[in-house]
């Protein structure tokens, strides 16, 4: 399969946005390890990507996972290499990542009293819960879990599937998905998922019984492996980037508009629960759809930064949440303005993962345990000077 770049700049995007979310949840009034001053207002903006930027990234694996199958010579030497870049890192992060997570969320919002060391040590790795929550724990690293889950699972069914119907199955697709099937009939799913089969319901990100995240996952990475091989499908993406586009915008407003007006609620009276529930689905593909046709229309070329930022995704994904929450719970005593707070968080998760990575990318045995190949020499950092011919 010839590499498409435009997928890697949108996965490069999508993670830098994410990132962004995550510091964001340190002022809004939703659940987090730690918190600042919180606002209501922040919830408006955190809409504008809350209803894709997962879904998007599962979208893009699956696409990637298609590219990384076809290279292998047997489902098994895929699923060992899948397995060994994805669980690696994910029990590394575990046990010495996201510890520093919990801890502060004990100490700030349930009254622990232990130092970390103690806490690492003798409750941490008790395998049961502590004031209810679940240790050891996964946190954002969940993702990666899941990823690996339901990786191995479409490997299976790819196993088990004879070639000539995985032939037919890529033809049914590209009919279905050929047009404007790609843009609506996603869609409904996702309105299905979001206002029908689940409304109001939270994902938990313990695997078993997330019915919700399974739901809406799964199938988009399957939808993403069958991307990889439908140019029709891909054509029709870019061809309607621009309706799609103006289509999530006026649903986030929707969305928006109900928050806005319910915010004071804990939970949205009908029917605009409802609405607002199916206008995240409709929010959530569409976007997904016209950031697809961007890639596919305009940024489908190489540049000399792609290589390294591609690599570093995997390893900011890793560090950055522990670094949002122990610096947040650093500027817990100096009550500093939002602004100023947000700044700094910015500013030290973008300086801390960058040293995780370009010192992990270094050593050898670290490698793995960042996400990055044991054996494959790292990019070099590009050189802005002029070359000398």
């Amino acid at each position: 399969m010839q590499r498409h770049y435009g997928l890697d700049w949108l996965r490069i995007g999508a993670f830098a946005i994410l990132i962004l979310y995550h510091i964001g949840m340190v002022f809004v009034p939703w659940p987090f390890h730690a918190k600042l001053d919180a606002q209501p207002w922040v919830a408006v903006p955190m809409m504008l990507s809350n209803p894709w930027r997962l879904s998007l990234l599962f979208v893009v694996s699956g696409y990637a996972s298609r590219a990384l199958f076809v290279r292998h010579a047997t489902a098994w030497t895929f699923v060992r290499s899948r397995t060994a870049r994805l669980l690696i890192p994910l029990a590394c992060g575990v046990a010495a990542i996201v510890p520093p997570q919990a801890w502060v969320e004990l100490v700030t919002q349930h009254g622990y009293q232990r130092g970390f060391a103690a806490f690492w040590w003798g409750d941490y790795f008790r395998f049961g819960r502590l004031d209810g929550i679940a240790l050891p724990t996964w946190n954002h690293l969940w993702f990666v879990g899941y990823l690996w889950v339901y990786t191995l699972g479409w490997t299976l069914v790819l196993v088990v599937t004879p070639v000539a119907v995985r032939r037919a199955a890529q033809g049914a697709f590209d009919r279905l998905f050929g047009g404007v099937g790609a843009l609506l009939l996603p869609m409904a799913w996702l309105m299905l998922v979001s206002g029908v089969l689940f409304p109001g319901a939270r994902e938990t990100h313990e695997l078993r019984g997330d019915w919700v995240a399974h739901a809406s996952y799964f199938p988009m990475l399957v939808f993403g492996y069958a991307l990889a091989g439908s140019e029709a499908t891909l054509a029709s993406f870019a061809r309607w980037w621009k309706p799609t586009a103006l289509l999530a915008l006026l649903a986030y407003g929707v969305v928006a508009g109900i928050a806005i007006v319910y915010a004071g609620y804990r939970v949205t009276p009908r029917p605009f629960g409802t609405i607002f529930s199916l206008a995240r689905g409709v929010e959530g593909w569409m976007a997904i759809a016209a950031l697809i046709g961007v890639a596919e229309t305009f940024w489908n070329r190489d540049h000399r930064w792609r290589p390294m930022l591609t690599e570093a995704v995997f390893p900011f994904y890793i560090a950055h949440q522990t670094i949002i929450v122990v610096v947040a719970y650093w500027l817990m005593p100096s009550a500093l303005p939002g602004a100023a707070s947000f700044a700094i968080l910015v500013a030290a998760t973008l300086t801390g993962c960058s040293v995780f990575y370009l010192v992990g990318r270094r050593v050898p045995l670290l490698r793995p345990l960042i996400g990055l190949r044991l054996h494959r020499r790292a990019p070099a950092i590009p050189d802005d000077r002029p070359a000398i011919v």
